[in-house]
């Protein structure tokens, strides 16, 4: 089940728009250490594959997926910190 779409305040900003999997979810993560907990992370992909990676690695790692969006062919993400 995917969180409603939001449009939400965010901290930093990834764009894995043409990387495919798992460049998106490695990328989130290494840019996700640069933060401190609580903040959110907006992520850009466009990988069909992103769908099934993103919210995976954000139970695996504890970390909250708060809302997703899409921008036509692009999901967005946004990935609050644990």
């Amino acid at each position: 089940m995917r969180p409603s779409s939001v449009v939400m305040d965010h901290d930093a900003e990834l764009d894995a728009v043409g990387l495919l999997c798992p460049l998106p979810v490695l990328k989130a993560r290494k840019r996700l250490q640069a933060l401190s907990s609580g903040q959110v992370l907006r992520v850009r992909a466009d990988d069909p594959a992103a769908i099934i990676d993103v919210p995976h690695y954000c139970f695996e790692a504890g970390h909250t997926l708060a809302g997703t969006e899409d921008e036509g062919a692009v999901q967005v993400y946004y990935i609050r910190k644990a």
